[in-house]
């Protein structure tokens, strides 16, 4: 049996300013993303027709294959986990050990991968899926009475649980594996190695690379965008000025702007110090942060209202789970129940998978990178069941208490009639009142904060790598400020066009050729380990210290 491929030469810059990068990667990246954001801003009706048509086109034709791009994700995962042979297999050489420490390790990925999604979302979907979900729609179960209210959890828990994990856990599994084991270049194209073997080093590698960077900056853009619109709805809580809302609550143009400017130079600055400074501190700042949060929800917010959403919904979801995960949903042009559902589909799961799809390269190389020395089954449980857990237990108690005081009549609307970025900020000034209410409103926005800075430097730092051909040593700053400054263009361009609309559009857009991407990575990883356990068999080595013979 031939021994692994361990070697992966790819043509990077001698000198210049490209010195250590990929010039065809680069720059072809940031004359598409750069084409991108001059197009939006020139001719922004233009853009904006174009991609809503390119939205459509995609939401129609390729939701049912994101459905099953994600569903497969969960299978390997698991199979991954219950294997023997690829269980203990670790992501290095025998005597590597993980560099940080379980609380920093989860502290990381918590914040790159969902962190800054839950101060929006833990309150808004659960309240939104109460209103309406499948059920409703299908006449099952009235929208806002208490016998929606475990359905409404299960649909969250779709969307932020195993499948979005799972999705993360396979690229970073790939990533990790081919880097850490076989001694490639920590960048995408190294992950199909066992199907295209030095093919990659070329054209095809190249695109591979491309395609990831731009599904990059596309899915942080849209956390960003999320998080830029609760960061003013924050500011101006606090009082920072009313010129940030418009009148229906929305973030102004120049709201947006301040917002872009402050988090996106925070997060360059952190940038440049690198994963183990800056990124290390700020993770553990927001997950302390974090907890503090979480704490005063479950000990002051509703709580037995969040235990039954807690453990009843992870009942439900985990039984229902495989047929809400294969579920797929078609209209009949009648505009009745099916149509209704398969725009319901279309607008949540089918944008969420897409979302996770495009986020994927950014999180998994980032795990990737703080996850060596760990066995992949220490990876898989990791990295699939401790942050799904997370964000299980923050929806439940976040949008519990939110359901709750509706139900019961303390919030009056208030809370439901806000906007998505607001509402967790209209929860805790009911339940604090003014001045208790406008100190919990600061430790928000210092949450939120550090999470979008977390997650816009490790960006940051993950399209260099890749744009490095995987070299994970310090970048010149030039290169640092260009992607901190291109990134929060494209969030501004956009959102000054069409809203987050126009970024979940481009989003979409984005993700779709590396979905194709994705798969291909567990189709390859899963060949690798099944070659690598019958090299063991033959007392054969498995790691780079073998020279290739490809």
């Amino acid at each position: 049996m031939k021994p692994p491929v361990t070697d992966l030469p790819i043509e990077t810059a001698d000198s210049g300013f490209y010195s250590g990068f990929s010039v065809n990667v680069t720059v072809t990246s940031k004359l598409a993303i750069g084409a991108l954001v001059i197009w939006a801003v020139a001719f922004p009706d233009q853009a904006g027709a174009v991609l809503s048509g390119l939205n459509s086109f995609i939401l129609s034709n390729f939701g049912t294959w994101y459905i099953y791009v994600m569903a497969s994700f969960v299978i390997v995962c698991m199979l991954l986990a219950l294997w023997p042979t690829a269980g203990r297999l670790k992501l290095g050489h025998a005597d590597d050990v993980p560099e940080f420490s379980n609380f920093s390790w989860f502290s990381m990925m918590f914040g790159a991968g969902i962190g800054v999604g839950m101060l929006t979302w833990a309150v808004a979907e659960p309240v939104y899926h109460f209103n309406n979900n499948p059920e409703v729609i299908q006449g099952l179960v009235e929208g806002g009475t208490p016998e929606n209210f475990i359905n409404a959890y299960q649909w969250s828990y779709l969307h932020w649980g195993f499948s979005a994990w799972a999705s993360y856990a396979i690229a970073g599994l790939a990533l990790a594996f081919f880097a850490y084991r076989r001694g490639l270049p920590l960048t995408i194209r190294s992950s199909l190695t066992p199907l295209f073997g030095n093919k990659l080093s070329g054209v095809l590698g190249n695109i591979v690379d491309i395609v990831a960077v731009i599904a990059t900056v596309l899915g942080v853009a849209q956390t960003l965008g999320f998080g830029v619109e609760q960061f003013v709805a924050g500011l101006s809580r606090i009082g920072i000025g009313d010129w940030l809302i418009t009148e229906d609550g929305t973030a102004s143009s120049l709201g947006i702007i301040v917002a872009i400017v402050i988090i996106m130079g925070a997060s360059t600055l952190s940038a440049l110090s690198g994963v183990g400074k800056g990124i290390k501190w700020l993770s553990n700042i927001n997950m302390g942060l974090s907890i503090f949060l979480l704490a005063f929800l479950m000990l002051f917010g509703a709580t037995w209202f969040g235990i039954q959403a807690l453990f009843i919904g992870m009942w439900e979801y985990i039984l229902n789970l495989p047929s809400m995960m294969f579920t797929v949903y078609s209209g009949d042009g009648t505009e009745g129940v099916a149509d209704n559902l398969e725009n319901w589909q279309g607008a949540w799961s089918v944008f969420y998978w897409a979302w996770w799809v495009a986020f994927a390269p950014f999180v998994g190389l980032f795990l990737a990178r703080i996850s060596r020395g760990r066995t992949i089954r220490e990876f898989v449980l990791g990295a699939l069941i401790v942050p799904a857990i997370m964000c299980f237990v923050w929806f439940s108690f976040a949008g519990g208490t939110a359901i709750q005081m509706e139900l019961s009549g303390q919030a009056n609307g208030a809370i439901f009639g806000a906007p998505d970025g607001d509402k967790i900020f209209a929860m805790t000034g009911l339940m604090l009142g003014d001045v208790l209410g406008w100190c919990m409103a600061v430790i928000i926005v210092v949450l939120l904060m550090t999470y979008l800075v977390t997650s816009a430097d490790s960006a940051v730092l993950i399209v260099n790598t890749i744009n490095a051909a995987g070299d994970e040593g310090p970048k010149a700053r030039p290169h640092i400020i260009f992607w901190g400054v291109a990134l929060g263009a494209v969030v501004t361009a956009l959102l000054l066009v069409g809203g987050l609309k126009a970024i979940q559009t481009a989003m979409v857009i984005g993700a779709l050729p590396f979905s194709l991407v994705m798969v291909l990575m567990w189709i390859a990883l899963i060949k690798a380990i099944y070659k690598d356990g019958k090299r063991q068999e033959l007392g054969l080595e498995t790691t780079h210290n073998v020279e290739s013979t490809s």
